[in-house]
């Protein structure tokens, strides 16, 4: 924001609160402001937009510690309501018109006046000015500066964009229209609207609503940044965005790993050892069949092809976990089946556990 600005507008005043006003207080205001006058609010009010492009300038300031400090310092400069104008036709001299009567002096002083000339230009360097003071000069003199590369040398403040020493005795310079700042938000959904992709309804800064769309295989603490939906900016400048950190909660049977689903599957020992066909529940409602080969043991993986989370590049696949189910109580006849099948397995040497002590030690 330049500084003529700063020197013009009355920042407290445009958000009704007092110079001495906290942060929360400033952030009160602002928002309230910010509801009464948003656009959606007051369609085709070119004045009602007006005043909330200005209650954003006014917050953006004041509600930045440093740029506050370096507006409260320009204003009480001028007394708190200077104003430059143009030189023109007719404004002695092509300068601003005068800021302080009598500086230096009574009322009959001396009078100062800011210039925009530049290196040759009235005012500046070479220029035949009239007597004029450049503003970086006049700047510098009224803050103890001295003459332009005091102190300051003749490069002056680096990035300060004035000339000799700091003319805010440290504050230093304003640095131009700030653009709005990032906001950050959150919003929660449920397994299957991060999985199908979903639509979702936010309340900005300033009170107005966002409504965005949530694309399909949305992850777990995923950032999505929505381009301009922050705090407003300066006057000519973009505003932020809004960042959204999407929190996904569970679901009953499907889990997630990347783009595929998963699912764990229980299947009887039966069905295990000797083979079976079985249905697995997809996530769209359906099912598919689903192979248990003879012998499959329990933990291992089948996948079915593309039934898992949608996505520009295709989607994923849907991985079956094999559960073993082991029954918790026998018949008698399944008693003497499985006690046949564990001595025909002792006596042909079966031993799932025969290495496991080797390879623990390794």
């Amino acid at each position: 924001m330049a500084s003529q600005d700063w020197f013009e507008k009355d920042f407290y005043a445009i958000l009704g609160v007092s110079k001495d006003a906290d942060a929360a207080t400033i952030k009160k205001a602002y928002r309230k402001l910010a509801r009464t006058h948003h656009p959606d609010k007051n369609p085709g009010n070119t004045a009602a937009e007006q005043r909330f492009k200005d209650i954003g300038e006014a917050h953006s300031v004041l509600a930045d510690p440093k740029q506050r400090q370096e507006y409260d310092a320009i204003r009480s400069m001028a007394g708190g309501g200077a104003r430059f104008r143009a030189g023109g036709p007719g404004a002695g001299g092509g300068g601003f018109e005068d800021i302080f009567s009598a500086f230096g002096g009574g009322g009959g002083g001396a009078r100062v006046r800011f210039s925009t000339g530049g290196p040759g230009g009235p005012g500046g360097p070479g220029g035949s000015g009239g007597g004029e003071g450049d503003l970086n000069d006049i700047l510098s003199q009224l803050f103890g500066g001295g003459a332009p590369g005091a102190s300051g040398g003749p490069g002056g403040m680096p990035g300060t964009g004035f000339r000799g020493s700091d003319p805010f005795g440290g504050y230093g310079a304003p640095r131009g229209p700030q653009p709005g700042r990032d906001v950050q938000a959150r919003t929660s959904l449920s397994f299957r609207d991060a999985v199908e992709g979903s639509t979702v309804t936010l309340t900005t800064p300033t009170g107005g609503r966002v409504t965005t769309k949530i694309p399909a295989g949305v992850k777990d603490g995923q950032k999505i940044r929505l381009r301009g939906k922050g705090e407003p900016g300066d006057r000519g400048t973009r505003a932020g965005d809004l960042i959204i950190e999407v929190s996904v909660g569970t679901h009953p049977v499907f889990g997630r790993d990347g783009k595929n689903l998963t699912i764990e599957v229980p299947v009887t020992f039966a069905e295990a050892a000797l083979g079976a066909t079985v249905a697995v529940p997809t996530f769209d409602g359906d099912s598919v069949k689903v192979r248990i080969a003879p012998g499959t043991p329990s933990g291992r993986v089948l996948r079915v092809k593309g039934r898992g989370v949608p996505a520009k590049d295709g989607a994923g696949d849907l991985l079956a976990k094999v559960i073993v189910v082991v029954p918790q109580e026998l018949s008698e006849s399944a008693r003497e089946a499985v006690e046949t099948l564990a001595a025909e397995a002792a006596a042909a040497g079966a031993d799932p556990r025969a290495d496991l002590m080797e390879r623990a030690r390794s």
